[in-house]
C-alpha cells in the first residue's frame, strides 16, 4: 500500500500559471511572479560571475495547485532509469544489472534476465533506457551500461526484445561502445532517447580523472560527448562531423563533463541537456549539432579541493555558454519536460532530478531562457535519480534509496 503525502503550495502573492489560452514557452514570461526570491540562498563556491543576467539564481516560482505526492514503492534496488510502457506501467533499470516492471500501484515484477553483464563498481551499472517508437509491435528496447573490456570499462549501448511473458530480454546485443576504455569507475553518463528522425541520442562522461578529462575536447574520442547513432549503432545521417576524417562521425556535440540528463522539448523538438560540474558549475544546455560546450576549458565550477579548473575562465571563443548554471550544485540526473495535461501551469516546464541537492528542480523556460525556478520534494531527504511523465500526466520519480514516487494531483 503506497504512502501518501500532500504538499500545499499556495501563496497570496502567487499569480495563476494556468491560462485558458494555453500559452507556449515563447509567451510565458509575463506569467512569472517576480515577488519570489531565488531558491538558492547558500554562498557560491567561487566568485565567478555569470555571462548574462538570469544565467544563475533566477527568481523563484511556486506551483499554485495542491500537489499530492505518493510513495508507490520503496523496494527497488538502486534504480537508475525509467521508461513508460504503452499500457502505463514502467520499465526500470537497477544499477546492479537488473530490470523490473512497476505498475501504478507500485507492485514490482521479478528481475528480468538476459541482460549483458555490467560493471557496477563506483558510478557504473545498468544506466539509461528507452523504448523503440514501435515497441508495441517489436518489443524492442535500448539501454546504456558500463561494460568491462580487456583494457578497462566504457559506456556501451545495447538493445534487445522484451519477451512476451516479460521475464527476460531476448536477442540482446551491444550495438555501440564509447571508446576508449579506461580503468576507472566514474563519469559514464548516460541517458538515451530517440530523436524525431528515429535515431538514438545518448550521452557519455569524460571519466572524471585528469588523465581522461581533456578527451571531452577530442573529436577522435567518444568521452564527454553527446552521440547520435542509428538503431544498428552506426553514425546517423546528418551528424555534424559525418564527413570529417579527423572526427568520429557519431559525435553530435562535445566538451561535456558528465551528462545524466537529456530531454526533447515537446513543442520545438530541441534537445536539452544538464550535466555535472565539479564543485559548482552544474549546467543546463540547449544542444546544437557540432557545438563545443567547453569542458574542461571553461566552467563555472572549481576543483573539489578549491583550486581553479585549468585557467579558471568561464568564456572562450567558439565555446557555448550554458543557458543556466548552479553553484552550489544541483547534481542533475534524469530530467523531463511536462506537457501540462494534468497540471496546466507545468506546461512545457522542465523537471530535473537533484542527487546531492535532494530535490527536484522545476524550471520555467521562455525564449530558451530560464525565467523561474522551484524546488519540489526537498523535505523527502532522497537522492532523486530519474523522472518521467506517466500516461496520466503525473511525474514518476526514482530515488537512489529505492523509492518510486508519483507527483501530481
Amino acid at each position: 500500500m503506497c504512502k501518501i503525502l500532500t504538499l500545499l503550495l499556495l501563496s497570496p502573492l502567487l499569480i495563476n500559471f494556468s491560462c485558458s489560452s494555453s500559452p507556449t514557452t515563447e509567451d510565458r514570461s509575463e506569467l512569472v511572479d517576480s515577488t519570489y526570491l531565488p531558491v538558492e540562498t547558500r554562498k557560491p563556491n567561487s566568485d565567478l560571475m555569470p555571462a548574462f543576467k538570469g544565467q544563475t539564481r533566477i527568481g523563484g516560482v511556486k506551483t499554485k495547485a495542491i500537489i499530492k505526492v505518493s510513495i508507490l514503492t520503496e523496494k527497488l534496488k538502486r534504480p537508475w532509469g525509467i521508461a513508460c510502457l504503452p499500457d502505463g506501467r514502467f520499465l526500470i533499470t537497477e544499477k546492479g544489472g537488473t530490470m523490473r516492471i512497476a505498475n501504478t500501484r507500485g507492485e514490482l515484477s521479478h528481475a528480468i534476465t538476459g541482460i549483458p553483464a555490467v560493471n557496477s563498481n563506483g558510478q557504473g551499472g545498468l544506466l539509461g533506457l528507452c523504448l523503440d517508437p514501435k515497441f508495441s509491435e517489436n518489443r524492442m528496447l535500448y539501454w546504456t551500461f558500463s561494460e568491462q573490456r580487456p583494457d578497462g570499462t566504457l559506456t556501451s549501448v545495447a538493445k534487445g526484445n522484451l519477451s512476451q511473458d516479460e521475464k527476460r530480454i531476448e536477442n540482446a546485443v551491444v550495438i555501440y561502445r564509447a571508446s576508449p576504455a579506461y580503468d576507472g569507475t566514474l563519469h559514464y553518463g548516460s541517458r538515451i532517447l530517440f530523436d524525431k528522425s528515429g535515431n538514438l541520442i545518448f550521452s557519455t562522461g569524460e571519466r572524471s580523472d585528469l588523465e581522461t578529462r581533456p578527451q571531452a575536447q577530442y573529436l577522435n574520442s567518444a568521452l564527454g560527448k553527446i552521440l547520435r547513432i542509428t538503431t544498428e549503432g552506426k553514425a546517423a545521417i546528418g551528424n555534424p562531423f559525418l564527413n570529417n576524417s579527423t572526427a568520429r562521425p557519431e559525435i553530435y556535440s562535445y566538451g561535456h563533463r558528465n551528462v545524466q540528463s537529456l530531454a526533447l522539448h515537446p513543442v520545438t523538438g530541441d534537445l536539452w541537456e544538464a550535466e555535472f560540474g565539479p564543485r559548482g558549475g552544474d549546467e543546463l544546455n540547449l544542444i546544437k549539432p557540432g557545438k563545443n560546450y567547453g569542458w574542461p576549458t571553461i566552467t563555472y565550477g572549481i576543483e573539489y579541493g578549491g583550486d581553479k579548473v585549468g585557467q579558471g575562465i568561464t568564456k572562450a571563443d567558439a565555446m557555448e555558454q550554458p543557458v543556466y548554471y548552479w553553484d552550489p550544485v544541483l547534481s542533475p540526473s534524469g530530467m523531463t519536460f511536462n506537457d501540462g495535461k494534468l497540471i496546466s501551469e507545468w506546461k512545457n516546464n522542465l523537471f530535473i532530478c537533484g542527487l546531492n541537492s535532494n530535490h527536484i528542480a522545476r524550471l520555467v523556460i521562455a525564449n530558451n531562457k530560464v525565467i523561474g525556478e522551484e524546488r519540489l520534494l526537498e523535505n523527502e531527504g532522497q537522492r532523486f535519480r530519474d523522472i518521467v511523465e506517466g500516461k496520466d500526466g503525473a511525474l514518476y520519480v526514482l530515488t537512489d534509496e529505492g523509492r518510486l514516487y508519483r507527483v501530481g494531483i
